[in-house]
């Protein structure tokens, strides 16, 4: 073992101060300090370099945490920056969003043995920001550019990491994007707090400059066919995300009262970006001097409880179905939105979206009435036996129902893919029965010809890093598909002169 390692006998686990909740509560910023150096020295010495790492395990992007954590030990910054980016294309975002808790963190030998885990995201979140500050993340200049294009749908973390790692080995790479600006979720519904806004414009900057093209407001099937997309490119890759809010079922559930969890969030994502809203638009989406209650349980719910907090709710309540341990969420992030004044209330299962129609006023729609939320039916649940994916199934307890009195509703139940077939008009593209596309792996190619797909539009609703490591496989496959393409060529044509 290095003299630099196996501290965690004389240090004890320190994460980065965070601002007090009270603070922090009125803004969108990130609420976490980064390490100084000196404390991220001397975190990253407690690591007791496992023969079998799980932290390692844990991660999807397999990430070589033990290595780069003595790196930063010993002082070797950039050695291990080079290590952490060699693995992850998008070390600065996972640091910030991952659920360390739920991963390598919460997988930490140390964690299981009472020492208290390697703080690895903070970390990893340090390590990144200084090596952007240093200069050490250059725009990528290939070793030689290849002819080879590739067309990309989304840019969301699958869309920019199978971006960057093409671009690395030459291809040339363009992403389309639906939305006014690059990032897909990372930009327009992941909340500033958690990922500063700076943190993803700045990698997509530094995409174009190592020559990704980036092409913005142009939803593939309408504004450019998905057919000439595959014309014009040897390779296509999907990676879309899904953004269709799961239903409910919900008595009232179609009427005004009720706000998606995604526009929320993009529309307060927007404001803080700077654009213009109109009023009537602002108003409806801002939970400022409301009574505010949030449907589910993941980190979309958290990432909205939160936001309606720093938007000035009156007061936020989180209603959730199971219990506290079957909260898919990171725990840290409820213990954060505990801490800025958010209550929970578990084993409620919501039955209906109370509603009374509105005479027509100024802040009415041009349709003359809108129906304004005055509540939410709940029926209370216990806990039963496992289902067959390994969750407690929650059961109605007869005869237990309540009234919450609320004036605005957000649903945050997680996500579905769109249909995608149709959207695109091409019915051949391969679907599971969730609406995902299908796609062999690793490599991620679909059953069509030259088109790939990776990240939620694959796996359904899930982690960042996931999506990271998708994109990452995609380009794999797309490499090899294409090395392979080229060299048929090649022997073909040397087949021709004999």
């Amino acid at each position: 073992m290095r003299p630099s390692m196996h501290k965690f006998v004389d240090l004890s686990q320190h994460f980065p101060d965070a601002r007090k909740a009270v603070e922090r509560k009125q803004d969108f910023l990130e609420i976490d300090a980064p390490f100084d150096k000196r404390d991220c020295e001397r975190q990253s010495s407690r690591c007791e370099q496992c023969a079998v790492p799980f932290c390692q395990t844990f991660c999807p992007v397999g990430n070589d945490i033990p290595d780069w954590l003595m790196l930063c030990a010993e002082g070797e910054w950039r050695d291990a920056w080079e290590r952490l980016s060699a693995i992850n294309a998008l070390p600065e975002i996972c640091g910030r969003i991952c659920p360390q808790d739920r991963l390598c963190e919460g997988n930490c030998v140390l964690e299981r043995s009472g020492h208290g885990t390697v703080t690895i995201g903070a970390v990893e979140k340090t390590l990144t920001e200084h090596a952007f500050h240093e200069g050490w993340v250059q725009p990528l200049r290939p070793r030689r550019e290849r002819s080879a294009k590739v067309a990309i749908v989304g840019s969301g973390p699958a869309g920019l990491s199978a971006a960057l790692r093409l671009r690395e080995v030459g291809y040339q790479v363009r992403v389309f994007e639906a939305q006014d600006r690059a990032g897909g979720l990372m930009i327009y519904g992941i909340p500033n707090f958690k990922l500063d806004k700076h943190v993803v414009e700045r990698r997509v900057r530094w995409l174009q400059e190592s020559g990704v093209d980036v092409t913005l407001n142009c939803r593939i099937g309408k504004d450019k066919s998905f057919a000439s997309l595959r014309a014009e490119y040897d390779v296509v890759l999907i990676a879309t995300g899904v953004y269709d809010a799961r239903t409910l079922s919900l008595e009232g559930e179609e009427g005004e009262g009720m706000l998606a969890a995604f526009p929320y969030l993009k529309h307060s994502d927007r404001i803080y970006l700077g654009d213009s809203v109109e009023a009537q638009e602002q108003q409806r989406w801002s939970a400022a001097g409301r009574r505010v209650v949030v449907l589910g349980g993941g980190d979309t719910a958290m990432d909205c409880v939160r936001t309606a907090q720093r938007q000035g709710a009156k007061s936020v309540l989180c209603l959730y179905r199971r219990d506290r341990d079957s909260m898919p969420g990171s725990r840290r992030e409820v213990q954060k939105a505990e801490e800025e004044g958010v209550v929970f209330r578990f084993l409620m299962r919501p039955t209906a979206l109370l509603q009374r129609k509105q005479a027509r006023t100024k802040k009415t729609t041009a349709n003359g009435t809108v129906f304004e939320v005055e509540g939410v039916r709940v029926q209370k649940m216990r806990m039963g036996a496992k289902g067959k994916d390994g969750r407690t199934t929650a059961l109605p307890v007869e005869g237990e129902e309540e009234e919450v009195p609320c004036d605005c509703v957000i649903k945050a139940l997680g996500f579905e893919a769109e249909d995608l077939p149709a959207l695109f008009d091409e019915p051949a593209l391969p679907t599971t029965e969730w609406g995902t596309l299908r796609v062999e792996k690793p490599d991620m190619q679909s059953a069509l010809e030259g088109v790939f797909a990776a990240g939620d539009i694959v796996r359904g609703a899930s982690l960042v890093v996931w999506a990271v490591r998708e994109g990452m496989d995609a380009a794999r496959g797309i490499d090899a598909a294409l090395e392979g393409r080229a060299a048929k060529k090649t022997n073909e044509g040397q087949h021709d002169v004999s």
